[in-house]
């Protein structure tokens, strides 16, 4: 295929007269399709069903040690749903609070705690004159609306191949005392599906923050979210690597079975230092009388230990491995070769971070909308909604059947083009 950019403008004229023909059939046709959200597709909702039948009116409901789920108690979770979640996240059981159904919920509480009780004893964020969180991006567009919410300033932070930019990183924590925080997705990262690599994970857990109270947020949502059976990343404990490095306190852990289970019902959970759950668990008995134990006790039930968990997301990864694959084999097929666009092929996680020309995102996404194709906003994956090069495009291709991706990623692909040739024509 003949690059784009190395076509005469008659060329390009004759392109986009082609492309605006299959643009109006398409158009025509009326479509309705959402990949604005990473949701599970109904058949992987399906897996889960038969944990409804795991507690009944007729059922034990004593956890193991003995106590009644149904009653107050076990604040920080009942034993055996933290050893399961300690298993996910592999850390050890005493360093697991497992909360609600939503670790943002978690990120956000933590935050909030910092900002109106300061971390372990620090001046309250909301006393300071300024609070600076480090931003990887493209990135979770929900970590930057918590942290926006609370009018803390956000720096973006470059990714590269192995995890985010780690002289920057370093140059901000370890000289900034404004800075208190970063988010982080280590691994199948949210949207590019990059797992930092072991020196990126060390070098996190050796900064030496200016800030006593910074901290790490360490949203390892996609932990055991793979898409292959023989490919598979892995990457270092970073609560291992912190007590390694004498900064045992610096980060927090968040999962969630949202994606595992039931988004609207599953479990949360934080893994820490013993400091910090001391600090959590003392805001803790203010704020609840305690999480759903007997959802916990569901759960535990349903997969017994972390090999039930694996085996169930096993079946996750083959209903989702097709509708990757549908979106990567049209993305190599129709744009290779083009320069209009680059992507990563993801081992796990749940999107496809897309990168087109430069100053294209928005129209893309916007022509995928008139053509009933619903994607991600141009610019979420950035803080304030703002893609400096309005280029990264999030895919989100598990709501949709495999089927159904074929057909949207043609219409993602139409509007790729046009938008470039838009671009070309107009420079």
């Amino acid at each position: 295929m003949k690059a784009y950019k190395n076509m005469s403008r008659d060329e390009l004229l004759t392109l986009k007269e082609s492309l605006e023909k299959e643009f109006k059939v398409e158009e025509a046709k009326g479509l309705s399709m959402n990949m604005a959200r990473g949701k599970p597709g109904a058949s992987q909702l399906v897996l889960s069903m038969p944990m409804l039948d795991c507690i009944n009116s007729k059922s034990d409901m004593n956890t193991l040690l003995g106590n009644d789920t149904r009653n107050y108690g076990d604040l920080d979770g009942i034993g055996e749903c933290r050893q399961l979640m300690a298993d996910m996240m592999e850390v050890k059981k005493e360093n697991v609070i497992v909360c609600g159904n939503s670790s943002l919920n978690i990120m956000y509480d933590t935050v909030s705690r910092s900002m109106t009780q300061g971390v372990n004893g620090s001046t309250p964020w909301c006393k300071l004159d300024k609070v600076k969180f480090l931003c990887p991006v493209p990135g979770y567009d929900r970590h930057f609306k918590i942290t926006e919410f609370f009018g803390i300033e956000m720096i973006n932070i470059p990714m590269n191949e192995d995890g985010p930019d780690m002289d920057l990183v370093e140059e901000y924590v370890n000289n900034d005392a404004a800075v208190k925080g970063i988010w982080c997705v280590p691994k199948y990262s949210n949207p590019t599906g990059i797992s930092y690599s072991d020196e990126v994970v060390k070098r996190f857990a050796n900064l030496k923050p200016k800030a006593e109270d910074f901290r790490i947020f360490w949203d390892n949502a996609y932990c055991i979210h793979h898409i292959y059976d023989d490919v598979q990343d892995e990457i270092l404990n970073i609560l291992d690597e912190c007590e390694k490095a004498g900064n045992p306190d610096m980060v927090y852990i968040f999962a969630s079975t949202s994606k595992v289970t039931f988004p609207g019902s599953g479990v949360s959970a934080i893994a820490t230092s013993k400091e910090n759950m001391k600090y959590i668990m003392k805001q803790m008995t203010v704020q609840t009388i305690g999480h759903d134990k007997i959802n916990q006790l569901r759960h535990v039930r349903f997969f017994k230990d972390i090999d039930g968990l694996k085996v169930h997301m096993k079946k996750h990864g083959e209903l989702l491995r097709p509708k990757f694959e549908a979106v990567l084999d049209i993305l190599d097929s129709e744009l290779a070769g083009l320069e209009i666009g680059s992507w990563i092929k993801p081992r796990g996680g749940y999107f496809i971070s897309f990168d087109a020309m430069p100053g294209c995102a928005k129209s893309i996404v916007e022509k995928c909308k008139k053509l009933g194709v619903v994607l991600t906003g141009a610019g979420a994956t950035y803080p304030y909604g703002n893609d400096p090069e309005d280029s990264n495009i999030r895919i989100a291709p598990s709501f949709p059947t495999p089927e159904e991706m074929v057909e949207a990623t043609k219409i993602f692909v139409l509007c790729v083009k046009l938008a470039a040739v838009e671009k070309l024509l107009g420079q």
